[in-house]
């Protein structure tokens, strides 16, 4: 069986970690690089990091606080928030990024997404999709702007372009579940999920090693969570002990 991976995000803001409900009303949650060497030790495949204000403050990713989390990891660490442009991504990457997640970038400039693929591989590429459900009819459409801008982007079109032009992976946030700990948008995985061959992160919702299950029922390949983390709610170690007893296969 494949192994599903278990990955920590640490929303970060101004070099703290930070969590809010659908990107907004964000809290204090600690710093980052405590965070990260609490998850690895407890048995974390992965860890990812998104600079949630540099996008809509105008800047670039805080490299000194991704250059601070490479010295404690050893385990693989996807970087995004405020990637403009491929010099942006290559930066993360010098400073200790081993995957770079784009989403605004790649929304205004889809051959962003080819470009870098070309520069760095795709095993380095990974598409942030942000996706909200449609008030008009029966989708989901883009997020970008950290949760301030909705497009008419159909995202499960969009995942399937960013397939194409060269993403190696998608991180898929349901924006209507981020932070609600009312579980995964299951009908959003399965339609992204059945719509790519690349693998795909789940995100946004996850309060229980039983939400993360149905996840992967759904095709997910890896589940993210956050809060439930950083609050103290369970440890990524008990999260893959439950996991391991519903006959999911993890890394152990």
């Amino acid at each position: 069986m494949l192994t599903r991976r278990l990955i920590p995000c640490l929303d970060v803001r101004d070099g703290r970690v930070v969590k809010g409900v659908r990107f907004a009303g964000l809290r204090d949650a600690g710093d980052p690089v405590e965070q990260a060497t609490r998850y690895e030790r407890a048995g974390a495949d992965e860890l990812v990091m998104l600079d949630v204000s540099a996008t809509p403050d105008g800047r670039g990713t805080a490299l000194e606080t991704v250059r601070a989390l490479r010295a404690v990891l050893s385990i693989p660490l996807t970087v995004g928030g405020g990637v403009r442009k491929i010099d942006d991504a290559l930066a993360l990457l010098r400073a200790g990024a081993d995957k770079v997640g784009i989403n605004t970038a790649a929304v205004d400039d889809p051959e962003t997404i080819r470009t870098l693929s070309t520069q760095v591989g795709a095993q380095c590429v990974v598409l942030a999709i942000d996706a909200a459900r449609s008030a008009e009819d029966d989708r989901w459409v883009v997020v970008t702007r950290s949760g301030t801008n909705r497009t008419p982007l159909d995202a499960v079109e969009w995942a399937r372009r960013g397939e194409s032009l060269g993403a190696g992976e998608i991180l898929l946030t349901s924006w209507d579940r981020d932070g609600t700990h009312s579980g995964y948008d299951l009908e959003l995985l399965d339609a992204v999920c059945s719509s790519v061959r690349i693998p795909v992160i789940a995100s946004g919702g996850a309060s229980s090693a039983a939400h993360m299950a149905e996840a992967i029922e759904a095709g997910a390949d890896a589940v993210l969570a956050a809060s439930i983390f950083h609050d103290n709610k369970t440890t990524v170690c008990e999260i893959k002990n439950q996991l391991a007893a519903c006959g999911v296969e993890v890394r152990r």
